[in-house]
């Protein structure tokens, strides 16, 4: 279990490449203090709110004890984009002017093969939870969202999550939700202490932690639909979404065990 530690904040200086797999069009760029990190742009897909799901459920895997690259804010100049030669690209970099998230970048990471990497029950047990959680639809057989990183097994790509708050006026309401995705989760045949583990994690994650997650959603993403409210009343949202998801975590708890049993 960690602390909450306040964020940092780097100016871009170098795009260096897009990462062409990711459906929102993330890139490796370079910072002012010459680390090179995966950008995730707010004006890329579906926009601010990938940007909030990254921010807020990295920040949970962290509290977990779950490991994720450093998540940082990333400064993007105005005048960043004109001498970029692809115009989608240059699009992109115009429409995310300002702040946006940008995630340690792991060189030489290799991708996790469920085949070639082994892992132990409980860590599957401890992602699996998390993902149900988080409600991520991104952690399959096709997509693992997981690198090999000095040995580690480190969690990646986390803008999927939470996906009920692209439909904002029933967000709140989804929290006590089954998260059926869970079937095709590429950790769940391992996933054997599900139930130890929502013990554990229920008494890690207290209100008092959520409300300091939350509170680090920067307002300049929370205004970016003013119709859904201000950026105070959308933080009790998030806030009152993740209290409701975890009193009612058995829910998604025998969920997976269900399509585990299936699954065996």
């Amino acid at each position: 279990m960690h602390a909450i530690a306040e964020i940092r904040t780097v100016n871009v200086t170098r795009y260096i490449t897009p990462l062409r797999e990711g459906g929102s069009l993330p890139a490796i760029a370079e910072a002012d203090d010459s680390f090179m990190y995966v950008l995730k742009f707010r004006g890329a897909g579906q926009g601010s709110k990938t940007l909030i799901a990254e921010l807020i459920s990295g920040e949970i895997a962290q509290l977990l004890g779950l490991k994720i690259p450093e998540i940082v804010f990333a400064n993007l100049d105005s005048a960043f984009g004109r001498t970029e030669p692809d115009e989608e690209i240059q699009d992109l970099l115009k429409a995310s002017t300002g702040l946006n998230l940008a995630l340690h970048y792991l060189s030489g990471a290799i991708t996790f093969d469920p085949v070639l990497s082994k892992i132990n029950e409980r860590l599957a047990s401890e992602i699996v939870w998390f993902d149900g959680f988080i409600a991520n639809v991104d952690r399959t057989v096709r997509n693992t969202n997981m690198l090999i990183w000095n040995k580690e097994l480190w969690l990646i790509d986390h803008g999927a999550s939470l996906f009920y708050h692209h439909s904002w006026e029933t967000f709140e309401e989804k929290a006590s939700q089954p998260f059926t995705q869970i079937k095709d989760h590429v950790l769940l045949p391992k996933a054997t202490m599900l139930d130890e583990v929502n013990e554990i994690f229920k008494k890690i994650i207290t209100a008092e932690k959520i409300k300091s997650i939350v509170s680090l959603v920067p307002d300049e993403w929370l205004n970016d639909n003013p119709s859904e409210g201000t950026a105070n009343e959308k933080r009790e949202v998030y806030k009152r979404f993740l209290e409701k998801r975890l009193a009612a975590s058995e829910i998604f708890v025998n969920e997976a065990k269900y399509a585990r049993e299936a699954l065996i």
